[in-house]
């Protein structure tokens, strides 16, 4: 805090206060440990899950190697090695990667931000138990031999039913799939976290670069991951119920796969490497005790570096035959995303020339992970020259390139950071003998393992070969690899070591060894601080020395627990004004139980065990539903001290609620899915010479009139019930109630009737998805909109039973917006689809 300014909390509070925060924020013990909501319980079990992937994926990674050491080895037989290679890039990717991302932003942001919690922490439980149980049941299947076979990219044909029979793919396209709606629950979490939980004075530009990283990656999560979605539901149609869409002999395309993969895919690479870069960003000023050079610069290259990664997902579709417009637009963006790269890394090299630079395990991993991922760099601007790629496509030198960007812009800097964070989960830190033992072999082992990989690219050895002869040249190349993978896997086997060495220590109080200036330093308890500090600059700790001592004293916004529940502030996304308090939902097994309950939905409708995956389905619903309930009540009291002579609300409704705008975000994610379909619609429809195809046909023009018609007549008077209740008090509402519920069902008839309306004609009018991939994009959308109508059934009957139950009060009315919300959103998508679908066709034939 500056010198002279005034403390929100002028006196220190009584110690009764502390202790009742501590029990109310109490870790439960036992097996109740499991029900725990708090986000640093959830993210340390986060964390310690996704590096036991790494393990497992590394394991597998080993096993390739092994294979590829000698020429015509038989140590693993063919199918068996795709298996192995398909499980380790998708276990690295989909299930270490991503994850270990937001498991240290869940672990790290609370404290960095000031904050008490994140605002939705079951959805972040939920999040995590999603992920770790489909995740290990997913990683499962490679020991009963059901693991997918088809690479982690899973290009069609070779994953189709012609030519993967099995239900191996399906693992692959229904586990990845609901794996990543657990990525997209933790992204929605992160950015309302960071936009409204900061502590008060923390504006944006007073950020730490690490929330602004996160920030960022959370935005790119929303809008990339849906396409990847959209993708799985496509081809898991295409095999369970024969609709073609990548079937090229019935009019589909299997480079319509590569679209919707890579515009997931590419973006995932930087989605990875942004956080790792603003680790790199907090923890080099610690390490040389000096600000960060070139904030504002850094900012500008994070946002640049997000936007630009949505131009280059064709990057890895050089050879498939794309436009020559496309090609160079493509070319042109994965060059030009190098310049904002480099700006960060020359921003990192100027603070430490700028510094004293302290030597530390941190430091080595830092240096090295800059090495690596220039180089790395380097040759992405080497594939990204058009005639270069096309010579070294699907060679081991894009193994290497991938291996070097990947590795070594993300797991060097997550080493480094597990290094530097260590001390806040029990005061101790990591051995910072060993540590520099497990840097150096991990360097040597990496650059050993990785770098002949570019010899033998250029040499010609193709990727995803089990083996190959002694004639091709490769043998000595590969068997470097293999030694350095060996020497890259000891030096982690000692990390590990070490963590264990070090979990078995008695805990301490974290004392920031490392004297940083961020705020996650300031407090070891279960709760990031006993007050939420007031902020002035961009490094807390070390413009104001006494800020620890000010914070624990109670000096600061809420000291104690004002509710008597969990709370925290809410400020302005801005300028981070203090707004009102939010009551956040305690412990309970709510998400564990819904979380398993989709993990057997999407697992055992894989192995076609129908009526057990539905009942899974219903027990998450119910789970769910259970949880929001609990979650939209009365608040405790009208208004709650903050700081002496300061009084806020307690909670918020409308577009001042973070609820509501956590549902705009779901709603964008849900928007782009469905864009996604709507781009595969089209796509098929432009490689068609008639269109509609022969065989198919459009219902008549007045049935989408109609359709759209009667959706927007029933979300208008949902709409002017709302706002009608909006305007009245606690008794007149009351007695508003049952216009109100009969609002709702009006609604609800008039949005199936207009669902039965375009569905019928489309029936009526021959649709057949099996017959060519056209009629398969209609029916796909159709089939989408059909499960947003069962939701909005799902929806109304929940809106029903609160209003009868007297929970729809002036207060407690987030059910209310946010269904409003939902409902117009569905009428939007309803009207849009009949739109495309009827004058697409009409429009080429002009």
């Amino acid at each position: 805090m500056q010198p002279g300014a005034p403390l929100p909390s002028s006196l220190p509070r009584p110690p009764g206060e502390l202790e009742k925060l501590r029990a109310v924020w109490e870790t439960p013990r036992g097996l109740r440990f499991f029900s725990s909501v708090n986000n640093v319980n959830i993210g340390l079990l986060y964390i310690c899950t996704a590096l036991l992937f790494f393990v497992l994926a590394g394991i597998l990674g080993l096993l390739i190697r092994a294979q590829l050491a000698v020429p015509d080895s038989e140590l693993i037989a063919a199918g068996t090695y795709n298996q192995i290679f398909t499980m380790h890039g998708t276990v690295m990717m989909f299930l270490f990667a991503i994850p270990i991302v937001e498991a240290i932003a869940v672990y790290l942001l609370p404290g960095m931000l000031g904050a008490r919690d994140l605002p939705f922490p079951r959805l972040s439980a939920y999040a995590y138990w999603a992920y770790a149980i489909g995740g290990l049941a997913f990683f499962c299947t490679l020991f009963v031999g059901l693991a997918p076979d088809g690479g982690w990219f899973m290009y069609p044909p070779l994953t189709s039913k012609e030519f993967s029979p099995g239900v191996n793919a399906d693992f692959w396209l229904l586990g990845i799939g609901f794996i990543e709606i657990s990525a997209i629950a933790g992204a929605i979490e992160i950015i309302i976290g960071i936009l409204f939980t900061r502590a008060p004075g923390m504006t944006l530009s007073r950020m730490p670069i690490y929330v602004w990283s996160m920030l960022v990656v959370a935005l790119m999560i929303v809008f990339a991951f849906p396409a990847i979605i959209a993708g799985t539901i496509l081809l898991e149609l295409e095999r369970a119920f024969d609709w073609p869409f990548f079937i090229a002999a019935r009019g589909g395309d299997p480079v319509l796969w590569q679209h919707l993969f890579w515009f997931f895919g590419h973006p995932e690479v930087y989605i990875i490497f942004l956080p790792a870069a603003g680790m790199v960003s907090t923890m080099i000023p610690t390490i040389a005790q000096t600000g960060l050079v070139g904030y504002r610069t850094i900012v500008v290259a994070l946002i640049g570096v997000g936007v630009l990664s949505f131009g280059l997902w064709a990057h890895h579709m050089f050879t498939a035959g794309l436009g020559a417009m496309e090609l160079n637009f493509v070319s042109a963006a994965s060059m030009a995303v190098a310049i904002p790269t480099a700006i960060q890394v020359f921003a990192w090299i100027a603070t430490l020339w700028r510094g004293k630079v302290r030597r530390s395990t941190p430091m080595y991993f830092l240096l090295g992970f800059m090495f690596i991922f220039v180089l790395g760099g380097l040759t992405g601007v080497m594939v990204a020259v058009l005639p270069f790629d096309w010579q070294v496509h699907d060679t081991y030198f894009i193994v290497a390139h991938l291996h070097y960007v990947l590795i070594g812009g993300m797991v060097f800097p997550m080493f480094a950071g597990l290094y530097y964070w260590m001390p806040l989960i029990n005061g101790n830190t990591l051995s910072e003998r060993l540590g520099k033992w497990v840097c150096g072999l991990m360097f040597v082992g990496f650059n050993l393992a990785f770098f002949p990989m570019h010899i033998a690219g250029l040499l010609g050895m193709p990727r995803r070969v089990y083996t190959y002869s002694a004639e091709m040249g490769w043998d000595f190349w590969n068997m470097l690899s293999s030694i350095g993978a060996l020497v890259l896997a000891v030096g982690v086997a000692l990390f590990f070591a070490d963590v264990f060495r070090l979990i078995g220590r008695p805990a301490r109080q974290n004392d920031n060894p490392w004297r940083a200036s961020t705020m996650e330093w300031l407090s070891s308890e279960d709760y990031s601080s006993r007050s939420i500090p007031q902020v002035h600059s961009r490094d807390p700790l070390w413009d104001n020395p006494d800020l620890s001592r000010e914070v624990e004293e109670g000096r600061h916004w809420l000291p104690g627990a004002t509710t008597g529940g969990r709370e925290t502030l809410i400020t302005s996304p801005v300028r981070a004004l203090p707004t009102h308090v939010q009551v956040l939902p305690g412990d309970s097994w709510l998400p564990l139980l819904a979380a398993a309950g989709t993990a057997a939905f999407f697992l055992l409708l894989t192995v076609e065990w129908v009526v057990p995956a539905f009942i899974g389905g219903i027990i998450a619903i119910a789970a769910i539903m259970r949880w929001l309930w609990q979650v939209d009540g009365r608040p405790v009291a009208e208004q709650v001290q903050v700081a002496d002579r300061i009084w806020l609300p307690v909670g918020a409704i409308g577009t001042a609620s973070h609820s509501w705008w956590a549902t705009v975000i779901m709603l964008i994610v849900d928007a782009t899915i469905f864009a996604a379909m709507m781009f595969a619609y089209i796509h098929i429809s432009m490689l068609l010479q008639v269109c509609p195809p022969p065989g198919a046909a459009l219902p008549a023009g007045s049935w989408p009139l109609l359709a759209g018609g009667q959706l927007v007549v029933g979300s208008l008077l949902f709409e002017i019930m709302r706002r009608r209740s909006l305007q009245l008090q606690a008794n007149a509402l009351h007695a508003f109630q049952p216009w109100l519920r009969t609002a709702v069902l009006a609604a609800l008839l008039l949005a199936c009737a207009a669902y039965a309306a375009d569905l019928g004609s489309h029936l009526l009018a021959g649709l057949d998805p099996t017959a060519q991939a056209w009629s398969a994009a209609v029916a796909v959308m159709l089939a989408w909109q059909g499960f947003h109508m069962a939701v909005l059934v799902l929806l109304a009957a929940y809106l029903l039973a609160r209003s009868w139950a007297g929970r729809l009060g002036p207060s407690s009315r987030g059910t209310l917006d946010n269904i409003a919300l939902i409902w117009h959103y569905v009428t939007l998508q309803g009207c849009v689809a009949a739109f495309a679908i009827h004058m697409l066709p009409r429009l080429m034939e002009l």
